[in-house]
């Protein structure tokens, strides 16, 4: 028999973004730069749109990582946000971890530049600390697709679970009439074929009106 299936619940999840900062992006060779920089802002969306708690992390800002990328503090502008010093494992900060643990949440949803280091380190620090992770695969990146591979076996060998950032967004809603045109808009903002079915459908409903 496979594992329960453990699914994502927006009452119990928090959204952890971490070192997506200009000079680490600039090393993600697994996705093209404008498809990663699409799923981010995405998943940065889903956190906005289904309130979840949400922290953000840089490691050493100030130096060739650089700042974090402006459209993440724009859509949570109230977010924790921790200034990292130097550790390269968010977890050994403490105050990351307090901020996390007063969140309330067990379920972490942690996406990161890179794969292999700031997100498999705190994937692997909080399954160990008891918390249920799931990493957003398309929201992560790194240096090429042998590193993401090998990243993304050691966090599943751990318990983590892999996902994309629609079926986050998929998983959370639940169910269409949760909120139809709010998620449909969402998708619609990054998936252009998404656009299309929605635009379709309005104009289904406006001739049945008619």
């Amino acid at each position: 028999m496979g594992q329960k299936y453990n699914r994502l619940d927006k009452d119990q999840a928090a959204l952890l973004l971490v070192d997506h900062q200009s000079g680490l992006i600039s090393l993600v060779q697994d996705f093209t730069p404008d498809d990663f920089k699409n799923s981010v802002i995405a998943l940065a969306d889903i956190g906005k749109f289904f309130n979840l708690p949400t922290v953000i992390t840089t490691s050493f800002d100030e130096g060739p990582n650089g700042p974090i990328i402006p459209e993440i503090v724009e859509r949570h502008p109230e977010a924790p946000f921790i200034h990292r010093p130097g550790q390269i494992n968010a977890w050994d900060n403490e105050d990351f971890v307090k901020v996390v643990e007063a969140t309330g949440r067990k379920q972490l949803i942690i996406a990161g530049v890179v794969t292999d280091v700031c997100v498999g380190f705190v994937t692997l620090s909080a399954i160990e600390a008891g918390y249920d992770v799931f990493v957003v695969t398309d929201a992560s990146g790194t240096f090429n697709h042998t590193v993401q591979q090998a990243a993304w076996n050691r966090m599943s060998a751990a318990g983590a679970q892999m996902m994309n950032w629609f079926g986050v967004a998929c998983e959370l809603h639940r169910d269409w009439r949760n909120d139809m045109e709010g998620l449909g808009n969402l998708l619609s903002n990054h998936l252009p074929n998404y656009r299309n079915l929605m635009t379709s459908y309005f104009t289904l409903q406006d001739a049945k009106k008619g």
